[in-house]
């Protein structure tokens, strides 16, 4: 059981070191701040739920149970957590989302230091690992303990469930797919946790066992339940940053012919090679780079080049964006040969704007990358079709 705990909890605060991997920038942003701090504490208190680490800190510590109020007392944090992440993914004015967050935190800081008290108060004297809920149900002050960290739970829970509901249905896309996952875990977690929970203890009350109820269904019931939820919680924030990373990489690849050809000429400085560098950043500087280039071969570029494989690309059948696309792979692979083979400028350089300096992003530079690996008017010439070279 210890090792999938460890397991749900290092799943839970990976996505946190995923949105906190630019400090920086992170800690100027109360949701991400809140995200992660949500994230950390689900991870903590399935740490702390191990039975592994529940007898290392009842050893360390010499007390008998002692990790019962560290858990009890990690899962309402985590339960305040939750709310103010709420408050602050729902927004508003500044002062309206302080006054909450101070709510969330006065009704649950008070919380947390009863839970420690009446621990201190009842007689925990026999060390349980995984029943501890249902062993103490009856015994005084512990049962008051067990019984208020699962209605502080409950409520955070409730309210979590309430908010998703009306809220998604003010908001689309990944927004509301969000909202809809941390439904789906938190009515999880109500059902599979806390309805399982409260069945088991009010049935020790009655002269009954139902500890399995406790020991083996609300366990991973919780943990699937909080998994959802930070998949809910993260899946807006990381899935268009990631699709942006995905996009740029791919643009970076397929611009890798078209650099190939070029970056002898390129002057733009290189940067410090990082291996955190994203593929934004990347991208970014190849297309300077590129744009850098193509400045420079201007002075080779012969408008008899492009016009002479525009005719052929035309006649072949080409759209004119597409025609236009592959005699410009045409000039600039003329260009670049007379430029490598240091080849004097044409006396009178074209002044010709090639299409990826008009538009404004990489969608430019790619097609001109395609083309030039394509290069079917090029072909053309090479065969006779037509004569585009000099000499």
């Amino acid at each position: 059981m210890s090792v999938v705990v460890y397991l749900a909890a290092g799943l839970f605060g990976l996505s946190a070191v995923v949105l906190f991997r630019r400090p920086r920038t992170a800690v100027r942003d109360p949701l991400t701040v809140s995200t992660c701090v949500a994230i950390v504490l689900g991870s903590l208190v399935f740490v702390c739920s191990a039975p592994l680490t529940l007898s290392a800190v009842n050893e360390l510590t010499g007390i008998p149970n002692f990790g019962a109020p560290l858990t009890y007392g990690m899962l309402s944090a985590y339960s305040c957590s939750l709310l103010v992440l709420l408050i602050h993914w729902r927004g508003g004015p500044r002062e309206r989302v302080r006054r909450m967050v101070l709510r969330a935190l006065a009704a649950y800081v008070p919380l947390i230091a009863a839970v420690v008290v009446l621990f201190a108060l009842g007689d925990a004297r026999t060390e349980r690992l995984t029943d501890l809920d249902t062993y103490y149900a009856d015994t005084p002050y512990l049962r008051e303990m067990i019984l208020l960290y699962l209605i502080g739970h409950s409520a955070a829970t409730l309210a979590m469930c309430v908010l998703c509901v009306k809220w998604s249905r003010e908001v689309t896309g990944l927004l509301r797919a969000g909202l809809r996952l941390i439904l789906a875990g938190s009515v999880l977690d109500v059902a599979g946790f806390q309805v399982t929970k409260y069945t088991a203890v009010a049935a020790r009350w009655c002269g009954h066992d139902l500890d399995v109820l406790s020991t083996k269904v609300a366990p991973p019931m919780a943990s699937l339940g909080a998994l959802l939820c930070s998949a809910g919680f993260v899946l807006p924030r990381l899935l268009p940053v990631t699709l942006a990373h995905v996009r740029s990489l791919r643009d970076y690849r397929r611009l890798g012919p078209l650099w190939s050809r070029v970056r002898f000429v390129s002057t733009a400085p290189k940067p410090p090679s990082s291996w955190w560098q994203s593929p934004r950043e990347r991208l970014h500087w190849r297309e300077v780079s590129i744009h850098d280039a193509l400045l420079g071969l201007a002075p080779y570029f012969d408008d008899r080049v492009r016009e002479r494989a525009l005719a052929a690309a035309r006649s072949a059948g080409r759209t004119a964006h597409e025609a236009r696309i592959a005699a410009e792979a045409v000039m600039l692979a003329d260009a670049a040969r007379r430029a490598a083979a240091r080849e004097e400028p044409l006396r009178a350089p074209s002044g010709y704007r090639l299409h990826a300096t008009e538009v404004s992003g990489t969608s430019g530079l790619v097609e001109l990358a395609v083309a030039l690996v394509r290069r079917p008017a090029e072909t053309a010439v090479r065969r006779g079709t037509v004569r585009t070279f000099h000499g």
